[in-house]
């Protein structure tokens, strides 16, 4: 199975290939800054990944600023309209929010994505 991300102390990065550059490009995912790193084999990548997160923390303690990116907890979802009723409805007979019903939703399925 074909996995896209990396992982390294709690930060994620996303990995494309390059052909081109015939090289693996990533950049790291959930910060305020642009941090990108390449490899041309996986090890390459995953030591590179390692080198960029450990640098940029070196940055972070050196400039006091936050490691992660800041979310406000709030965001638009766009939905075909019939899907929008019918959640609508669901959740007002199980007697709760609009966002409470697709809160438990995403926290379900983000137990289940964990899990795997």
């Amino acid at each position: 199975m074909m996995n896209n991300t990396l992982k390294y102390k709690n930060f994620f990065a996303t990995i494309k290939f390059s052909e081109e550059d015939e090289a693996f490009i990533g950049h790291v995912e959930g910060i305020d800054s642009i941090v990108s790193f390449e490899g041309q084999s996986v090890d390459e990548l995953k030591q590179a990944f390692k080198d960029a997160i450990e640098s940029y923390l070196d940055f972070c303690k050196r400039k006091g600023i936050k490691k992660q990116k800041s979310y406000s907890g709030v965001f638009n979802v766009r939905l075909d309209p019939n899907l929008h009723r019918k959640i609508a409805l669901t959740a007002k007979m199980n007697g709760t929010t609009l966002n409470g019903f697709i809160k438990r939703a995403v926290e379900s399925e983000l137990l289940q994505t964990e899990c795997q």
